[in-house]
């Protein structure tokens, strides 16, 4: 479903706690402003917070003050001003804290899920999802202002969620539902029958969860999502220089001022609400704050007092979305589990992954940007996620892993892993990358109240099996309630004799009796607890590697959409290859599967592929993708191809597109040429129709005698359709060493003279270059004494057509050939055949119909070569819309073949009506506006309607809702302003042999009826050689 217009935001700031973080998140941001899921216009800035431990309000403070900052800039303002919010829609969107399950933050946790509408294909991270709630679902209609989202939750809103903005003014929180329950470890808004927010409340007592409970017994919780006006976010950018909240931003911190810690919830909102006391508020401390000493607490007094101060008179309400759910990532591996997989579901969810056995996945596991090559067991309930997998591998129930490579899961051969989160990870260690290996239980706490457990076992009994000692991981003076999971320094990350893997943690699992080998190589090894692996992670190379899997994986999907036929759109995958700069390993993918294709419709469709690469890595300035393809350069290529060497042509093609990627100019014409080299697939394809082409001798008419063929219309013919009619008749050979009279002479004794004429207008679309071509080859055929069936004709034609190089259709010859109302139809294989089913019809109703039957001659004429390209463009890049446009067609043709059955008129003008808006769709810019005008003024008076053709101009055919109505409909159009000339025609229906009035176009669908006919004369004439034209 396609996204309605979203905010376009005018700053998107990302905070992050680290400082080595920053260019790595703002190149996050701009890869997802290339995708196009944000605006080109939008400035983006990944901002670190001033202190690591200033709070979300602090956080917020300051990317407030460096979005006004550089929007100043921007206006030309040498100071920071607030005027520059007026006119400004802002998003600061928070990192938060370090999460257990993904070293980039819960941020860039990637999701089970896939938008199959996305423009360019990539995973989906919770940031992804976070930007579409937020530009599409709740910023709309909202004013200008500042929209503040936490990073931390997973968040499901409607895409109407009913805000109301009318005379909005202060600031607004986002609640959404959840039990009370749930409540009782989260944030919840006690408010009014107004929506005035009166407290906020963390861990409230029951009662006070209680009162905040709705009629449905739900309440509204903090759901990490805030929006100040304009008026409030001046007033918040006010503080800024005063202290103590000046050290909440960089620049109060360059200034020297002793950082403070603030919640954007319990701090900054808290002092809103209408219910909070002053006292109470300036003696309360936030939940993300511990305990601090009385400076501390004295320095906090003094920055709510001046929040207070600022932002007491500002209204605060809330905005509740009863339809969303709200769920803190929290840093139970449980839970996280839970929210990435599908209890109950039939079978895994495979995001972005390549599987080869995908009966091995166990239901309701899902696996996101993998390669699982062989017997990869997967337990249902378990996560994998970046990996690369060989099997044999069995993992059990209730597992995450992620991180690892095909090498690295050789570790995991012979062991079954359950109840386990095992991730792979990037290290910077004084400058030199690293990789290390965590293991943890899912059940194992990473607070450090409690006695805490170790790979779901105490830490007594770990002790007892793997021959670990406390002293192994925690210094002596540590004190036994510092000693938890997050500070035992169990984790590998430089070992002085080789590389690690993650066998250096699997062993503790399951210790061998190898004289304690693996364990001394684990105390030998340089270890880091949890805690102090989290400043040393390498960020950046953990995105490469990702991205790096994610197109691995991608390449494989290629080759197999492709090898397998599928109806799938690879042109989201094409354009991410090239905005993220790798557009080479997927063009080589492509050579390989068209090399090595046996069927000319996959080999075309690769090629296709890589035109569609060249086209976009042009980015839109190198000219119209439609165009001439012939230059001197790309012929040898070519030859390779028409003579049947389908890998030795691709290598070719691939060697002479290096010569052409320099410029966008060259791109273009590159991708012109890959298009044409498609059509000589297709053309070898369509030309597998001489198959059912025979012919049966005949007496030769006498010389001089006409024989004439007539068909009831053209298309823009040439002298060229007609000389290869000759060649394709077997009257003439290229190939021979005679000379043209010389062939004529052998032969036949003399020469023959052709004649061609038509009543209808250039580009009327009513006719196809098809039907010329089959009168002229029947007319061929006789006078050189041989009879040739319509069954096989019409496969002539399609050979001739080929021949010709015009790209014509399969069926169009179909509805000049055959007499009445038919169906034709082709399988998809080769060799190609047309089969023809005639329509029965009742009795009468073929008189009824050329009473309701008129054309329209609309005065513009058409060119069909372009729309052609561009269909052609458009299938073989099997863009969805069009892939369902071709099934709605086919299923189009068999209800008007009913209709025909019926004899019902207005069921048949529906079917025309749905043609068209069927073409439309297969073909954007057929209709001309005064076309449009046309056919809104001639609407009240058919049943429906349809331009001849491809569209573009030509004939429109209709059927009125009364008999007749030639006269009344030209009065109509007569009085109809900014419109072409029309006359109307009618169109009577017969019979007779290559007379044919009902035609069916594109599978049967009804297109042309016309009174009018081509006419084919030709007559062989005795003559010496001497007189005989060359």
């Amino acid at each position: 479903m396609e996204q309605p217009k979203g905010v376009d935001w005018t700053v998107i700031i990302l905070t992050c706690q680290y400082k080595d973080s920053v260019e790595v998140f703002q190149k996050e941001l701009e890869i997802r402003q290339k995708r196009e899921q944000i605006p080109a216009s939008t400035l983006l800035l990944a901002v670190e917070d001033p202190e690591v431990h200033v709070g979300s309000g602090g956080a917020t403070l300051n990317a407030l003050l460096v979005a006004a900052e550089h929007l100043s800039a921007r206006a030309g303002f040498t100071v920071v001003t607030s005027d520059v919010l007026h006119s400004a829609w802002i998003l600061i969107l928070h990192m938060g804290r370090d999460f257990p399950f993904d070293d980039c933050g819960r941020a860039f946790t990637c999701l089970p899920v896939e938008n199959p509408q996305a423009p360019v294909e990539a995973v989906v991270c919770n940031l992804d999802c976070l930007l579409d709630i937020m530009s599409h679902r709740l910023g709309p209609g909202s004013p200008p202002g500042v929209w503040v989202c936490s990073t931390d939750m997973l968040l499901s809103v409607p895409p109407n969620p009913g805000i109301n903005w009318d005379g909005f003014r202060g600031a607004r929180v986002i609640a959404l539902p959840g039990s009370t329950a749930y409540a009782r470890n989260h944030g919840v808004y006690l408010t009014d029958s107004q929506g005035f927010v009166l407290d906020i409340y963390y861990q409230g007592t029951e009662a006070e969860i209680q009162r905040c409970a709705r009629p449905d017994g739900q309440v509204p919780l903090v759901s990490g999502i805030v929006f100040f006006s304009v008026e409030t976010a001046e007033h918040l950018l006010a503080t800024h220089v005063s202290p103590p909240l000046d050290a909440c931003t960089y620049m109060g911190l360059d200034s020297g001022a002793q950082p403070v810690q603030l919640s954007l919830f319990f701090d900054i909102l808290l002092c809103m609400a209408r219910n909070v006391r002053r006292e109470d508020f300036l003696v309360g401390r936030p939940p993300e704050m511990g305990r601090g000493d009385m400076e501390t607490e004295g320095y906090l007094r003094g920055a709510r007092a001046e929040l207070w101060r600022e932002l007491r008179d500002q209204p605060l309400t809330l905005a509740y979305v009863p339809d969303g759910s709200y769920n803190y990532m929290t840093n139970s591996a449980s839970e996280f589990l839970h929210s990435l997989t599908f209890p109950g579901a039939s079978g895994a969810q495979v995001v972005h992954s390549q599987v080869e056995e995908q009966q091995l996945l166990g239901a309701g596991s899902s696996v996101v940007s993998c390669l699982l090559e062989g017997p990869v067991q997967l337990g249902p309930g378990s996560v994998l996620q970046h990996c690369h997998l060989r099997g044999p591998i069995h993992i059990g129930t209730g597992c995450f892993v992620s991180g690892l490579d095909a090498a690295q899961s050789e570790a995991l051969h012979s062991l079954e892993l359950h109840d386990l989160v095992l991730q792979g990870h990037h290290l910077q260690l004084h400058g030199a990358p690293s990789r290390a290996f965590t293991l943890v239980g899912r059940l194992d706490s990473w607070e450090r109240q409690g006695a805490g457990t170790y790979l779901n076992m105490s830490w007594s009994k770990f002790f007892q099996k793997t021959g670990i000692r406390d002293w192994d991981l925690w210094d002596p003076d540590t004190p036994p309630t510092e000693r938890c999971l997050l500070s035992a320094r169990l984790f590998p990350v430089l070992h002085p004799l080789r590389a690690l893997g993650p066998q250096d943690m699997l062993w503790m699992l399951d210790p061998q009796e190898d004289g304690g080998k693996a364990l001394r190589a684990w105390r030998d090894s340089w270890r880091l607890s949890w805690e102090q692996l989290q400043p040393c992670l390498d960020r950046a190379a953990t995105l490469a590697s990702r991205r790096d899997l994610f197109f691995r994986q991608a390449l494989h999907k290629a080759r197999h959409v492709l090898e397998a036929r599928q109806d799938l759109s690879l042109r989201p995958l094409i354009r991410a290859a090239v905005r993220e700069g790798c557009p080479g390993p997927l063009m080589a993918t492509l050579d390989q599967v068209a090399a090595g294709a046996g069927d000319p419709g996959v080999a075309a469709r690769a090629l296709a592929c890589v035109a569609d690469i060249l086209g976009c890595m042009a980015e839109g300035r190198g000219g119209l993708r439609s165009g001439p393809a012939a230059n001197p350069e790309w012929v040898r290529p070519f030859s390779y191809l028409e003579c049947g060497d389908l890998a030795g042509g691709v290598e070719a093609l691939a060697q002479e597109r290096e010569k052409w990627l320099s410029r966008p100019a060259l791109l273009v014409r590159a991708a012109r040429h890959y298009e044409g080299a498609g059509q000589i697939l297709i053309r070898q394809a369509v030309m597998s129709a001489q198959h059912f082409v025979s012919t049966e001798p005949v007496e030769l008419p006498a010389p001089g005698q006409w024989v004439v063929a007539e068909c009831p219309a053209r298309v823009d013919f040439s002298g060229a359709l007609l000389k290869a009619a000759f060649i394709c008749a077997g009257i003439l050979s290229v190939h021979s060493e005679l000379s043209l009279s010389e062939q004529l002479l052998c032969t036949f004794g003399g020469g023959f003279e052709l004649q061609t004429w038509s009543e209808l207008p250039h580009g009327s679309g009513l006719g196809t270059s098809s039907i010329l071509a089959g009168a002229a080859l029947a007319a061929l055929q006789r006078v050189a004494g041989r009879a040739v069936g319509t069954e096989a004709l019409i496969h002539a034609v399609l050979h001739l057509e080929q021949v010709l190089t015009t790209g014509g259709g399969w069926q169009d010859q179909v509805g000049g050939l055959m007499p009445g109302i038919k169906v034709g139809r082709s399988r998809a294989q080769l060799p190609l055949k047309v089969e023809v089913e005639e329509i029965t019809v009742p009795a009468g109703f073929v008189q009824k119909l050329n009473d309701h039957l008129l054309l329209v001659y609309t005065g513009k004429t058409r060119l069909a070569r372009n729309l052609l390209q561009d269909v052609l463009r458009s299938w073989y890049a099997r863009l969805p819309p069009v892939v369902q446009n071709a099934h709605n067609l086919v299923q189009q043709t068999e209800e008007c073949a009913e209709a025909f059955r019926q004899g019902s008129l207005p069921r048949l003008g529906q079917c025309l009506t749905s043609y068209w808006e069927q073409k439309k769709l297969m073909a954007p810019g057929c209709e001309p506006l005064a076309v449009r005008h046309m056919m809104d003024a001639l609407a009240p008076h058919v049943h429906g309607q349809s331009l001849a053709g491809a569209g573009g101009g030509g004939f429109l055919y209709l059927l009125t809702k009364e008999p007749r109505q030639k006269e009344a409909l030209e009065a109509v159009l007569a009085k109809t302003e900014s419109l072409f000339s029309g006359q109307a025609k009618g169109a009577p229906h017969t019979r007779s042999r290559l007379r044919m009035v009902a035609i069916w176009e594109s599978r049967a669908n009804l297109s042309r009826m016309v009174q009018v006919v081509t006419v084919v004369r030709l007559r062989m004439n005795c003559c010496t050689q001497g007189s005989l034209a060359s």
